[in-house]
């Protein structure tokens, strides 16, 4: 109910910082993960006694995530001038080139060699898996197009019936907490040392 109300709020927040429509459903997606965080810490903060409207808050607790985001990936703007401002598209750009061209999964890993660390690789994999094997078919099909065919959220709508692309995103951002919550009962956490 939440999402539902504040919804247009968040999509038109994250809009203002990305770069094309992914880029903007991406920031909206990480920006619902961020409040969700910690049991919504970060709404939990908000006091009626403060000087402004709830949404006035919102607005700019959504902004600052969504800067964190840009800031994380491409880095801080360093100085105001042209030269600046030039430096940091080229950083931009070049980031998103990458991006594009590298894939994670073929990096190879020097820890990789250490069998401590394969057979902790196997067993995470045992538990996603058996993790994904219980969820619908439906939606299996749904994170498979996501995330292995890395179709975007309009293609994917258009593809399994969804009404809108935020529809999809939607739906993702619950099978991953339905997931995140699945792998933490079998002991699975956010980040292992």
């Amino acid at each position: 109910m939440f999402v539902e109300t504040h919804s247009r709020l968040f999509l038109h927040t994250a809009r203002t910082l990305g770069r094309d429509y992914d880029a903007a459903m991406d920031a909206y997606a990480y920006l619902l993960e961020q409040l969700r965080r910690d049991d919504f810490h970060r709404l939990r903060a908000y006091t009626s006694q403060s000087r402004c409207k709830f949404t006035t808050w919102l607005v700019v607790v959504a902004r600052r995530l969504c800067l964190d985001r840009v800031r994380q990936r491409y880095g801080r703007l360093h100085g105001t001038g042209p030269q600046s401002r030039e430096a940091h598209g080229v950083r931009r750009r070049l980031v998103d080139l990458l991006a594009e061209e590298l894939d994670a999964s073929e990096l190879a890993d020097p820890a990789d060699d250490n069998p401590e660390t394969q057979l902790r690789a196997s067993e995470l994999n045992r538990a996603l898996l058996s993790a994904l094997m219980g969820l619908e078919p439906r939606d299996r099909l749904l994170l498979k197009l996501r995330f292995a065919d890395e179709l975007a959220a309009r293609e994917i709508g258009h593809v399994m019936g969804f009404t809108t692309p935020f529809h999809v995103y939607r739906r993702l951002n619950t099978l991953l907490g339905q997931l995140r919550t699945t792998l933490a009962r079998r002991g699975v956490r956010d980040s292992e040392p």
